[in-house]
């Protein structure tokens, strides 16, 4: 591997013993560097293509570090087998080399292999254990009608690879930025469908084809390829026209058809109401046989608010479509299409897989809601000159109403201490005749780690703004983790090491975040459930819901709760029957549409109700009051909102001048603790955590009430374990009496053990832990913990029910989220 050379006589594939190999220690006698130099006549045109040798070579140099492989590092570690845990290797999976090299060429020996051939044999390995079988509408992609077409062919092949470049250090690429960021990741899709129909939706976008039964004769199959283009097409976008959708590529494999498709999309816009856009205003879906035009308007098409269908007769191998908005005439004082349509602008975050000492952000502005999962950037500099282009991650995304094209300012600033924004790049410029084209803009922000502080998850704001006048986005983004460590680790698995606290701080003054306000809607379900039995329990079950035969449900979504119910642990759909909010047994319940809906009896729930409901498990979790204290003193930024909220609207700035209050955390703070002492003094009646939670939820601060709700959780199981966190922690995580005993050490009393109402401790050490490894995956935290705590012997969860009930909550945040902050009229 890279210079080296192993010994002849060690034939890998055959080896049957690792151990012997320890009497080979010549086995593994690797060039240095400058050998390394001598033998590859490329060495000097390296940097060009590799944009991150330059990081690899300078941090080797740096540690002294003359070309050292992994088999340096670790002589045998193709040859040992590798447990489940505690190794990490490119994906994230089981690394299991010598099956890798069990599975060599015809053509070529294991010893042969490179590590990239054997990571895209584990790709391949991956890739073959996915077999689709869970829905009907979910199909199966097809490449090989692809072969006859080599460009396509390959297009396709490399976008569904995983990795791109082999790197052999794996200590210096885990702190290296283009670990597996260089791989091609072009978001398409490519299904065969039979005569019975189906669905084949783009992935992470509002766009599907939908394709009837009896499209194709029986036995015959059409092959559907669905593509988008973020870039529209530049002569569609002027004054009298804009585009308000992805370009989309169709591909067809059989022309041979006896039925239309049908095209449902999302827009990016909405005519305005005033009579006068109604009447100049339209929108239309525009056709082409070729990516550049020419366009000609489709007639049959339906527009629903923000949802457009277009019924697809005439059909071609190869089809484009685009949705504009298109003024008939401009009228003074109208200037452009814009003045007759509410235009939606979309912003994309997007960074690395995991975040490095020194990695950059990308800011991604277009005139749609499309945002896929995976970006790749063709423009990244590093220095004077341009590199090979990067696969970025979407870390969050904004959509907002642009009244207008105009310049708009662009401001990033780190939430936290340990990190920074390079000054010269903390403020980026949009300019106004880029929005009136419609093109995609890409901002780069660079981000650095203060001195050599320790790495860790951080949050950092992002403001848009006109040159005068007030923000029209401000949000939050979370990054991902930092890059994991690829070593191999010898005590406990790297999820169980405790992670760092995450640091906070302030935002800078001239950071204003204006929170949305919080609106009293009735929810819009799309989703109803008929009740095929009655289910009357004698004992009443809270956060369950009770029916007779054949009511009807409103279901909150398609997504599933497990938890344990009378005696088994089943599956639970979130819904509503006459106004309570409750799970049902998937099983008791027939999912239909909304259109089925016979009758349906107090079908009315607003936000509100809503929001009291899912809330009241809070009134009974415990939470350590210094940690939500910090939490939200640091990540609130607006006091006056929260005192608001909350019900203090008299509160001024005098009453903190009295109490030499300057910093908006303090002020912040001083809230909190008032809202503390008002429950405590009513504590019969008001609950600190449910209030102060609800008050969250009203300002869209999803992200820390989600925070927490885990630790508010965490704490609440630890405490009703005791005790019982052994058996516990045996089932999530299989630690060893050991590793147990190391939990409770720190909390053993003068007797040498722990004391039973100190047993708490250790358990909630262990949760604590363990929860790290997930991140921000709250959801998988709760249900995780949810799903151990049922397999226990006598799970506590039969008789303690609100862990459930914070299930309930954490899946009904982004129903709640989508109606109480909406900026359209009807949701």
């Amino acid at each position: 591997m890279e210079a080296g050379k192993l010994s002849k006589s060690c034939n890998i594939t055959e080896c049957q013993d690792p151990d012997l190999l320890h009497n080979w220690p010549d086995a593994f006698t690797l060039h240095g560097n400058n050998a390394s130099k001598v033998t590859n006549p490329f060495w000097n045109q390296l940097s060009a293509s590799n944009p991150f040798l330059d990081d690899i070579t300078q941090l080797r140099n740096n540690r002294k570090r003359n070309n050292i492989s992994i088999l340096k590092e670790d002589p045998f570690l193709f040859f040992r087998e590798i447990e489940n845990g505690n190794s990490f290797d490119s994906s994230g999976d089981e690394l299991d080399v010598p099956q890798l090299l069990r599975q060599s060429s015809s053509r070529k020996s294991g010893r042969s292999k490179s590590v990239s051939e054997l990571l895209d044999i584990l790709d391949d390995t991956v890739h073959s254990h996915h077999s689709i079988h869970n829905s009907d509408q979910i199909l199966l992609q097809d490449l090989e009608w692809l072969k006859n077409d080599r460009e396509a062919y390959k297009m396709a092949w490399l976008s569904q690879r995983q990795l791109a470049r082999s790197c052999l250090d794996l200590n210096t690429i885990s702190q290296s930025p283009g670990w597996a960021q260089t791989q091609l990741a072009e978001v398409a899709i490519t299904c065969k469908v039979n005569h019975q129909g189906g669905s084949v939706q783009l992935p992470e976008s509002d766009i599907t084809v939908h394709v009837p039964q009896g499209h194709v004769a029986v036995g015959e199959f059409q092959e559907v390829s669905l593509r988008a283009f973020l870039d529209p097409p530049p002569m569609l976008n002027h004054d009298l026209s804009c585009t308000v959708s992805p370009l989309l590529e169709i591909m067809l494999g059989n022309l041979n058809t006896m039925e239309a498709l049908l095209l449902e999309m999302k827009i990016g816009a909405e005519v305005r109401k005033d009579p006068f856009s109604q009447v100049m205003t339209e929108m239309v879906c525009l056709h082409s046989l070729g990516k550049e035009g020419p366009f000609k308007v489709l007639s049959n098409c339906y527009i629903y608010k923000d949802t457009i269908q277009v019924k697809l007769i005439d059909l071609s191998q190869v089809m484009y479509l685009v949705v504009a908005a298109q003024a008939k005439a401009l009228q003074s004082p109208v200037a452009t299409i814009w003045d007759y349509i509410h235009k939606t602008t979309s912003i994309g975050i997007y960074g690395p897989k995991y975040i490095h000492p020194s990695f950059t952000v990308v800011l991604t502005v277009c005139g749609h809601n499309y945002m896929p999962g995976q970006l790749t950037i063709s423009d990244i500099k590093k220095g004077e000159k341009n590199v090979s282009p990067v696969v970025f991650q979407l870390w969050g995304k904004q959509s907002f109403l642009l009244d207008k094209p105009q310049d708009l300012s662009v401001s990033v600033v780190s939430c936290d201490p340990d990190f920074e924004v390079k000054t010269e790049g903390e403020r980026k410029e949009i300019k106004q005749n880029q929005l009136e084209a419609g093109e995609v803009v890409h901002q780069q922000f660079l981000f650095s780690l203060v001195e050599h502080r320790e790495m860790h998850l951080f949050d950092f704001c992002v403001q848009v703004e006109p040159p005068n006048g007030e923000p029209v986005a401000q949000f939050s983004v979370t990054t991902p983790d930092p890059t994991p460590n690829l070593k191999r680790l010898s005590n406990l698995p790297a999820y169980l090491q405790k992670k760092e606290e995450i640091k906070s701080a302030p935002l800078s003054p001239k950071m204003l975040v204006k929170y949305p306000t919080f609106q009293d809607k009735t929810l819009n379900f799309t989703n109803y459930g008929v009740t095929l039995k009655a289910v009357l329990r004698q004992s009443k079950i809270d956060y369950f819901l009770e029916y007779f035969k054949g009511d009807t449900i409103a279901l909150l979504g398609e997504g599933k709760v497990k938890a344990i119910g009378q005696s088994k642990v089943k599956e639970w759909y979130i819904g509503v029957l006459r106004g309570k909010i409750g799970l049902v047994h998937c099983k008791n319940v027939k999912v239909i549409s909304k259109e089925q809906v016979m009758f349906m009896s107090d079908s009315v729930l607003t936000t509100r109700n809503l929001l009291e409901q899912i809330a009241l498990p809070l009134k009974k979790l415990t939470y350590i009051y210094s940690v939500v204290l910090t939490l939200v003193s640091e990540k609130v930024y607006d006091w006056k909102v929260l005192a608001d909220v909350l019900g203090y609207s008299h509160l001024s700035l005098e009453d903190f001048h009295q109490l030499q209050a300057d910093k908006e955390s303090e002020k912040v703070s001083y809230v909190i603790k008032k809202l503390k002492e008002d429950c405590h003094t009513d504590r019969n009646t008001r609950k600190f955590l449910y209030e102060l939670i609800v008050a969250l939820l009203k300002m869209d601060c999803q992200w820390l009430v989600a925070r927490l709700i885990q630790e508010a959780a965490i704490l609440t199981s630890a405490v009703k374990l005791g005790k019982g966190w052994r058996e516990l922690a045996e089932k999530l995580v299989r630690l060893t009496k050991q590793q147990m005993e190391a939990y409770e050490i720190p909390h053993r009393g003068n007797t040498g053990d722990v004391a039973v109402e100190m047993m708490w401790k250790p358990a909630y050490d262990f949760l604590y832990t363990w929860s790290a490894h997930y991140g921000n995956n709250y959801r998988d935290v709760l249900q995780d913990l949810q799903s151990a705590l049922d397999r226990m012997k006598n799970p506590v969860t039969k008789h303690w029910r609100e862990l459930t009930g914070a299930l309930v909550l954490v899946n009904s945040l982004e129903i709640l989220r989508v109606t109480a902050f909406s900026t359209s009229e009807d949701v």
